[in-house]
């Protein structure tokens, strides 16, 4: 059983983990994870290229215990309601800006997004081995580093072409 956003700001890890409840939204918390990733990436993106890297190692090192501990405490390995992940996942998609030296437009920002959840949910290779062969909270958190890395490619590639 979920727990209420009450008790979520009871449990630190578990009000990260969830995504400050948005992974508590009863369809495609996944979608609504990212989207509460946004005002956070928004904040990250007036950083440089270096410290927006350090950023999201830190997160997703502390991703793998706050994903750890709240799939224990769900009983679930990977449950939907965990966004952590998706956080960490559109960050990385979205270094994309900084490495291409352009600005962020609205249009970036929503093509990231997009290219995100498109990994995140079809899965290519090797995305579904790692989502469905690394247990724990790295497993948790693997699938969707790389499901950000291979967005951040294709992000990367589709600003190039724009410009």
């Amino acid at each position: 059983m979920l727990p209420s956003f009450s008790t979520l700001l009871r449990h630190p890890a578990q009000l990260l983990a969830l995504g400050f409840g948005s992974g508590l939204a009863p369809k495609a918390p996944g979608t609504f994870g990212t989207l509460a990733a946004i005002p956070f990436y928004l904040l990250l993106s007036q950083y440089s290229l270096t410290i927006q890297l350090v950023i999201i190692v830190i997160a997703f090192f502390v991703g793998i215990y706050l994903c750890q501990v709240t799939a224990d405490a769900l009983g679930v390995h990977d449950h939907p309601a965990i966004v952590w992940d998706e956080f960490v996942g559109f960050w990385l998609t979205m270094l994309a800006v900084p490495i291409a030296g352009t600005d962020l437009t609205w249009l970036i920002l929503f093509l990231g997004f997009a290219f995100f959840r498109f990994f995140d949910i079809l899965k290519p290779w090797p995305i579904k081995w790692a989502d469905q062969k690394v247990s724990g909270g790295l497993g948790i958190m693997f699938d969707d580093v790389l499901a950000g890395i291979y967005a951040c490619i294709l992000l990367l590639m589709v600003i190039r072409w724009m410009a």
